[in-house]
């Protein structure tokens, strides 16, 4: 059982109310399994917030407890089951059970189980029923299959705006939105919009099987990451139509109709030059398509929206849900980087050969192990570079790696301006991290080590004055103590004047 799978079902558990059986329909478990972590989780008085920090070995820990499936239980035929219901109007299931009971009770199923697998039967059949929608409980979304087309004004191409629609289950309010693609990022931003334009939040979406929705299609689908974050982001949850099974998204298809006839059709007929400009048309035409009178009933969609759906949709959450990307796992290069999008990020070194997996936002890239952050960057789209924070340096890579012109300059600073003078002769004319110069300011710093700061300063200024600022002047000078000579040396004094020396007056005339 994957964690992903099992945290939705607690998700699911904590956040909402619906009952076992449903809960265990959404994420493909057995509803004893999702009965059993409910157990647990009334014991442990977690909620949500709580067990969504939890690490993955934290939150396998605390329902790590399995309990085996009773083999011994026998099931009847459903087909004779479903014979006997059609056969009698009055026929109940109730009554159906008790005598399944009556053969042999140690190995029939409780009256819960019975429905569930009776009701599971049916959907096996196919068959089909007039749905009874709640207010604020769903919206159905799919993509139109007409487009819209648009002119690119840099290029001159000629490109196809896709339509986004979303139904809402019981006012059949309509939305619609033009994205460049069905892409995962195009089909997040639809659903952004889609919430705004409804000013709220319903229990339930449920989309098609296209590959931004759904990861694995099939009777029990495999939900997109970004698309299941985004559904816990607005507390909502996730539940695909069927395979080849357009009665589960009825509405859906009739809104789709309907955007096309009032919509997709009218707009096919102008031109235009971004799809900003299509969805600013969208939004003049929508509450004509909304305000339009039913023909069999009472009022229109805008009008039921108001009375029905509206009260009952959940609070918009302060921020819109910031589409990212999930890269796969991988495994922590042995100089703890790892590759995103044709970047390196470094990770910190510990977690090196582990494996680690990124979540990349539109400026943001954070790595996780475990479900754990255990580091974050700011995006860098330079292909084949390297982002990398010292912090994650073991301390001998951040000792070689601050040998730079910055760090001996704060050095030098400490010791005198002659000192930062002979720094900075080192870096003259070199890159900040230039090697040969990194190499001679470490050399400076054992000689100030060996004969003390204030001599190596004194030296550095001796070195200045003869115009020789090198680590081997220095250490010339400190050697031969040049720097701790006497500064009042006795001078030659003015030579006595003779008649036959010729002054400086003599030679301001010229030759």
């Amino acid at each position: 059982m994957k964690i992903q799978t099992r945290k939705e079902m607690v998700r699911q558990l904590l956040t909402t109310d619906y009952s076992n059986h449903h809960i265990a329909r959404n994420t493909d478990l057995a509803p004893n399994t999702v009965r059993r972590h409910k157990l647990i989780l009334n014991r442990s008085l977690l909620d949500w917030p709580q067990v969504s920090e939890m690490r993955d070995e934290v939150f396998e820990a605390l329902f790590s407890k399995k309990k085996q499936a009773d083999k011994r239980k026998r099931l009847p035929s459903w087909a004779l089951i479903h014979k006997q219901m059609q056969a009698h109007k009055h026929q109940t299931l109730v009554q159906l059970w008790e005598e399944y009971c009556s053969i042999e009770p140690g190995t029939a199923y409780s009256q819960s189980q019975f429905n569930f697998y009776y009701n599971k039967y049916l959907k096996s059949m196919g068959l089909s029923m007039r749905q009874t929608h709640y207010a604020g409980e769903c919206v159905y979304v799919d993509y139109a299959g007409k487009t819209i087309p648009w002119t690119n004004s840099d290029t001159g191409e000629q490109c196809f705006a896709q339509v986004f629609v979303g139904v809402l289950g019981c006012s059949q309010y309509t939305f619609a939105f033009a994205s460049k693609s069905q892409k995962l990022e195009d089909f997040i931003e639809a659903h952004n919009q889609m919430f705004m334009f409804f000013s709220g939040v319903p229990q339930v979406v449920v989309p098609d099987n296209l590959k931004s929705a759904v990861t694995t299609p099939g009777k029990f689908p495999l939900i997109n990451r970004t698309y299941l974050e985004q559904s816990r982001h607005y507390n909502c949850v996730i539940e695909p139509a069927l395979v080849r099974r357009p009665q589960d998204k009825s509405l859906a298809e009739i809104g789709v109709l309907l955007v096309t006839r009032w919509i997709t059709v009218v707009l096919r007929r102008r031109q235009f030059f971004s799809v900003h400009e299509i969805n600013q048309e969208i939004m003049e035409l929508l509450p004509k398509l909304n305000q339009r009178k039913f023909k069999r009933k009472e009022g229109s969609r805008f009008s039921r929206f108001e009375e029905l759906d509206k009260p009952k949709l959940q609070a918009l959450p302060s921020q819109p849900f910031e589409y990212a990307q999930w890269i796969t796992a991988q495994k922590a290069n042995s100089d703890y980087h790892v590759n995103v999008l044709k970047h390196y990020y470094s990770v910190p070194h510990q977690y090196r050969s582990k494996k680690v997996e990124a979540r990349v936002t539109l400026n943001m890239v954070e790595l996780l192990h475990n479900g754990k952050r255990i580091a974050s960057h700011v995006r860098n789209d330079n292909e084949g570079g390297a982002t990398t924070d010292n912090a994650h340096m073991p301390d001998s890579h951040r000792a070689y790696a601050e040998q730079n012109n910055s760090h001996y300059t704060q050095w030098a600073e400490s010791i005198g301006e002659y000192a930062v003078k002979l720094v900075t002769a080192q870096f003259k004319g070199k890159a900040s991290y230039s090697m040969e110069a990194n190499n001679a300011c470490s050399q400076l710093q054992s000689l100030a080590r060996l004969y003390g700061n204030e001599r190596f300063g004194a030296a550095c200024q001796c070195a200045l004055n003869i115009e020789s600022p090198t680590v081997k002047s220095v250490r010339s000078i400190l050697q031969c103590k040049i720097d701790m000579r006497s500064d009042d040396a006795p001078q030659q004094s003015q030579l006595p004047q003779h008649h036959n020396v010729r002054g400086a007056d003599y030679y301001q005339g010229g030759l």
